[in-house]
């Protein structure tokens, strides 16, 4: 498919490819949020907190700094990309949006 049959498809109903870029944010950052979270689960399920009584989680948790700063990027990347495809979708259904974009 060529680039210009493909600005005709969006150029033939721009409502529906902004809301499959929509559907493209909001797929990827949940997969993004559910990533992390599994992630996040297999780190507590490796760290043997529960052999030693003295360690809390918090305590194996400050230990790995790294992994805390790349998890709460994710989460806030996962976050922006959702608000993002939910923005989209709410401005595709908007009719003043159009009339404005066409004028």
């Amino acid at each position: 498919m060529t680039l210009q049959l493909l600005w005709t498809v969006v150029l033939a109903s721009p409502a529906r490819s902004l809301n499959g870029l929509a559907l493209f944010f909001a797929l990827s950052g949940s997969w993004l949020l559910l990533a992390t979270r599994i992630r996040e689960q297999r780190l507590r399920e490796r760290v043997p907190v529960l052999a030693n009584p003295q360690l809390s989680w918090s305590d194996v948790a400050a230990a790995d700094v790294a992994t805390l700063r790349i998890n709460r990027f994710f989460y806030r990347f996962a976050s922006i990309c959702l608000s993002g495809a939910l923005l989209l979708s709410w401005l595709s259904t908007q009719s003043w949006f159009w009339t404005r974009l066409a004028s």
